[in-house]
């Protein structure tokens, strides 16, 4: 009985941690193929040379056999911290050569699960803004483009997440903020603080286009996940169909 506690002991270590890791990377924006290879890495450093790990944008599926258990972890939320994936990344390593005790890694990914590397909201806009605008003159925009497209993109990146907290749908988040940016950089042109509306729209949409999610879109399909790859797809093609829709609606009425 002592050692069938110490087994089912060792195999809820071995969940825990390999769920955790897989849960910070996925919620992080990590790919998921690599969300796998981390699982099943972390699971062969802890002695399990058979594990088995399914990922998919919204869960994730493990099990330390083919014929065990299956565990799952569902994902509701998903963002971008690309330094939480390196720090899960660099536990892998460790655990895998040797450096860090199952007990220490599984501390360290509560530690990274618990801590935030996103930004304030205001240094997000203020990026957001600067970014618009040097996106306006390297599409060969104008230099009286720039400041236009820098409170026009300003202002959609904050209408965008204003918005997404009271309407859970991104679609119509995004919507309402293209909206807004094309309504805005109309207005600019027609009092003639801009030049070339087209420009400065192009500009101000830039810092909603998902782009991190159809990176990890093709990169899924090319390694041959092609259920998360054609659902990320999927994903940023219903951001952009938001953002050009609202950016039509605007143009249509003006």
């Amino acid at each position: 009985m002592e050692v069938l506690e110490l087994d089912k002991q060792k195999e809820k270590d071995i969940v825990d941690i390999c769920l955790l890791a897989g849960r910070i990377m996925l919620k992080s924006g990590a790919e998921t193929h690599r969300v796998e290879d981390t699982m099943i890495r972390i699971g062969k450093a802890m002695g399990i040379t058979d594990s088995q790990s399914y990922v998919t944008p919204t869960g994730i599926l493990f099990s330390i056999e083919p014929t065990s258990n299956s565990y799952f972890s569902r994902i509701s939320e998903r963002s971008t911290d690309l330094h939480k994936v390196d720090e899960v990344n660099s536990i892998s390593r460790q655990l895998t050569g040797g450096k860090l005790t199952v007990e220490a890694a599984r501390e360290q990914l509560k530690k990274i699960e618990r801590t935030s590397h996103v930004y304030s909201l205001w240094i997000q806009v203020v990026v957001a803004a600067f970014v618009s605008g040097c996106f306006t003159i390297m599409f060969d925009g104008s230099w009286f483009d720039f400041l236009p497209a820098l409170l026009a993109g300003g202002t959609g990146f904050f209408a965008a997440n204003y918005f997404h907290r009271f309407i859970e749908i991104r679609f119509f988040a995004e919507f309402l903020a293209s909206m807004i940016i094309g309504v805005l950089a109309y207005f600019f042109v027609s009092i003639q603080w801009g030049v070339e509306i087209d420009k400065i729209i192009i500009g101000s949409v830039m810092p909603l286009v998902p782009g991190l999610l159809i990176t990890n879109a093709v990169r899924d399909l090319m390694v041959g996940h092609l259920v998360a790859g054609l659902s990320k797809g999927a994903e940023a093609f219903l951001t952009a169909f938001a953002i050009g829709a609202g950016i039509a609606v605007v143009l249509s009425f003006l």
